[in-house]
């Protein structure tokens, strides 16, 4: 079965590959045909998605902590590790068999052995009101976003290890936090999705609740990407694939495809995909030539414990 490997740019200057095969997933090359729908486990509430090294995929569940552990070939899965009680959101996996985990409203972070569960690291992010709503891992940091504080989170990995700490880098520049912390609906969601720039060199951030696109330096400075009059409203999950991002629009059922320049300081919105499965897709993650999202479908069902839920496999715009 033929592989191809999928390099991801990584932040800062450093690139490392992160590999996932290409055409095993692709039903329309004639291959192995691979599910479009991952049942998921009744009440879970899905939110963050990570896939790989390989066809696997991890899911985390707003609704406890768990994270859930698939296999893109079958479907079939199982809770890789019970939640604290708390949230698991936006998730990312690395070559060395971990899982991060953003905390959600719990303000903290946690690292997982992708393996057996075991809980490797645990971090105190925030002490206030918090929203812990993402990840994405360089070669040298994790960085969390909070969608209720004007910062990001930065867990420094020094040769992969883990830290004892975590440094908080404070936004500055073009990015405003809007509302507060008791904003109703999304009004309150501020940075969610984050991702590399193409070059490498900085990172990129969504704001949801004013669509708006932004570079993000080191440092913690901020310029907005100039999207030609287009914007993100609703934007969650963000996924960069060479100059390509995909930008997940939760209530829309949406995901928006965006063509940047080297240094994501400028893109144009070239089309907007969806699909009839999708429910309020949270988050994205890419396997050959498909994109997998996770349905948190919460304005359609209501977070209830007997609701069933699903990540669903679209191909790649």
């Amino acid at each position: 079965m033929r592989r191809r490997t999928i390099s991801a740019v990584l932040v800062f200057g450093l690139a490392a590959a992160m590999s996932a095969p290409a055409q095993a997933a692709d039903a329309r090359g004639g291959t192995a045909v691979y599910p479009t729908t991952i049942r998921l486990p009744n009440g879970f509430q899905p939110e963050g998605i990570a896939i790989g090294p390989g066809p696997i995929a991890y899911v985390g569940s707003m609704a406890d902590g768990s994270v859930y552990r698939a296999d893109l070939r079958t479907g079939a899965g199982a809770v890789l590790g019970r939640g604290p009680g708390t949230q698991a959101l936006g998730l990312k996996t690395d070559a060395s068999g971990r899982v991060f985990v953003a905390g959600g409203a719990g303000g903290d972070a946690r690292v997982l052995d992708a393996r057996t569960g075991r809980v490797l690291a645990t971090y105190r992010l925030a002490t206030g009101p918090s929203f812990v709503n993402d990840v994405i891992l360089t070669q040298g940091a994790a960085w969390f976003t909070d969608s209720t504080n004007p910062v990001l989170y930065k867990l420094p990995l020094d040769g992969g290890r883990l830290p004892s700490a975590a440094v908080r880098v404070p936004l500055t520049g073009d990015l405003v936090y809007q509302g507060g912390p008791d904003s109703p609906g999304s009004e309150g969601f501020n940075a969610n999705g984050i991702t590399p720039t193409p070059d490498g060199r900085g990172l990129l951030v969504v704001q949801s609740n004013t669509g708006g696109l932004f570079r993000v330096e080191p440092s913690g400075k901020t310029r907005r990407v100039n999207l030609h009059g287009e914007s993100l409203p609703e934007g969650d999950g963000l996924l960069l694939q060479g100059r390509t991002l995909y930008a997940v629009q939760n209530r829309l059922n949406t995901v928006a495809v965006v063509r940047l320049d080297a240094a994501g300081t400028d893109g144009r919105v070239v089309r907007r995909v969806t699909d009839a499965r999708l429910a309020l897709p949270t988050t994205v993650a890419a396997f050959g030539s498909r994109l997998y999202l996770p349905n948190i479908q919460f304005f359609a069902t209501g977070p209830t414990p007997g609701v069933s839920y699903n990540a669903v496999a679209i191909p790649r715009p």
